[in-house]
């Protein structure tokens, strides 16, 4: 195998980080060799190539080996018919909850992939520094979907029931923290911490300082991703957008939840965007979406968009709570939500594909359908018609269509059942 570590190749590395790393690289088809699996007849969306067209794409091995207008069936040892059918790059989840057993609302990312088309998905601070090993060894390494993770700052990771992780601020161990990161490059991307006055009481910012030191520490470019939404002033609301550095993830960008005491303490405030956050977002802070059962509020986005502060990403935050809130936050369901913003596809498509594997720092293997990437692809029905969206607030939008998943490919492999989407079409 190369220079290719055993850490390395337990951690997940792609198919294609492995093929790489042998000394061989990926062989070259013959006249005779056939794909493993040809998706034929779709429409490709796939923003990273700026690439909408009717085009077959042909995987071998676990990797894209072609992507072309016209591959004949007899190439393929499998076809997978996308004839009507929108073909993207496999989704991207930057902040959901598969931490199934190590916490409270865990749910199992696999099981998730026939109703969200999702192929790669970050754990959003679920574990700590103390609770990591299990995460990695006992979940992520049984899990077809790709994972990576954000470490909490808290040692004991996300534990919001019945007292939040952060009342307790000696829970934010910076060293300890640094220490995981360190440890786990090919997994952690950074640092979680939430701010929400229901979490981390009357501690302030210093949650945030701590999760920023721990990623400095851990002498790697590490990302840390702010959880926001009824934080306990809107003093410090600005506060926390100016500790943010350029590359920090805002994550409830849209938050809409109040605080203790009923204020609404988030980005816009009645109904205007704080400065702070047009200069995080200048300079150069991720603004994520995290819709999650309590996070997302149409209002809210319609007015930081108006006024300069765009998303950068979209995400689900789905968990076993939020999955079974009126709000539906699967991920095509939340990128749906965005159509009638004034947003186009590939836009919408861009958000929870090519910009979050940047994000990741894996923009030139993830979130494209580009040749040599893993074999990742989500086929989906664009539905047309009249349909009504819900935010977490209640509020309601009206759009004219919205994206169905039909099959999911990980590596090559077709993974998950066909789904029947429960949603209502007026």
């Amino acid at each position: 195998m190369g220079d290719l570590t055993r850490r390395a190749w337990l951690g997940g590395l792609s198919a294609a980080g492995f093929l790489a790393a042998t000394e061989g690289g990926r062989p070259a088809m013959g006249p005779n060799d056939r794909f493993d699996l040809v998706v034929k007849g779709g429409e490709v969306v796939d923003p990273s190539q700026s690439l909408r067209a009717k085009r077959d794409i042909g995987i071998r091995f676990g990797i894209i080996e072609a992507v072309e207008a016209e591959i004949p069936a007899a190439r393929a040892q499998r076809v997978l018919d996308a004839s009507g059918k929108l073909v993207l790059p496999g989704l991207i989840d930057l902040h959901a909850h598969t931490y199934p057993y190590g916490s409270a609302i865990g749910i199992p990312a696999d099981e998730t992939v026939p109703f969200a088309g999702v192929t790669t998905v970050v754990s959003a601070g679920d574990a700590g520094a103390n609770n990591l090993a299990a995460l990695r060894r006992h979940i992520a390494a049984q899990t077809r979907t790709r994972m990576f993770a954000f470490v909490h700052i808290a040692n004991n990771g996300l534990s919001g029931f019945p007292v939040a992780e952060l009342y307790n601020i000696d829970h934010a161990q910076v060293e300890a923290c640094a220490r995981a990161v360190a440890e786990n490059p090919d997994f952690v991307l950074g640092v979680k911490v939430r701010l929400s006055e229901n979490v981390v009481f009357k501690h302030g910012a210093e949650p945030l300082r701590r999760a920023i030191q721990a990623c400095e520490l851990s002498g790697r470019p590490a990302k840390v991703m702010a959880h926001i939404g009824g934080v306990e002033t809107p003093d410090l609301m600005s506060r926390i957008l100016d500790l943010l550095r350029p590359g920090d993830i805002l994550t409830h960008c849209y938050s809409g939840a109040p605080n203790i005491a009923g204020q609404f303490t988030n980005i816009v405030q009645d109904g205007k965007l704080l400065p702070a956050a047009l200069e995080a977002k200048r300079r150069g802070v991720i603004f994520d979406i995290g819709h999650g059962g309590g996070s997302f509020d149409f209002t809210v986005a319609e007015a930081a968009i108006a006024q300069g502060a765009p998303p950068d990403t979209i995400s689900s935050d789905l968990h076993v709570v939020s999955g079974n809130t009126p709000g539906l936050p699967f991920l095509p369901w939340v990128m749906s939500k965005f159509l009638p913003l004034g947003f186009s596809l590939e836009q919408v498509v861009a958000m929870a594909t090519s910009a979050p594997a940047r994000v990741i720092d894996r923009g030139a293997t993830l979130g494209t359908l580009q040749v040599g990437a893993p074999g990742d692809v989500s086929v989906m029905e664009l539905v047309e018609g009249p349909v009504s969206f819900v935010d977490t607030r209640s509020n309601t939008r009206s759009g004219t269509a919205f994206l169905k998943p039909v099959q999911t490919v990980n590596t090559g492999v077709v993974f998950g059942r066909p789904f029947q989407a429960p949603f209502a079409v007026r």
